[in-house]
């Protein structure tokens, strides 16, 4: 049961800290596929 949950707790931390590199480094979909004649709205509220 501890493996199961340090496993679990591992790729929670694993999942966290790649998101916010990957974010910081600016490999965000939204930046890797937009270029200067792709127009990216905001959604209304």
């Amino acid at each position: 049961m501890n493996a199961i949950l340090a496993g679990l707790v591992a790729m929670i931390g694993i999942g966290i800290g790649a998101w916010l590199i990957l974010d910081e480094a600016g490999f965000s979909s939204q930046e890797v596929y937009s270029g200067p004649n792709v127009r990216l709205e905001q959604p209304a509220d």
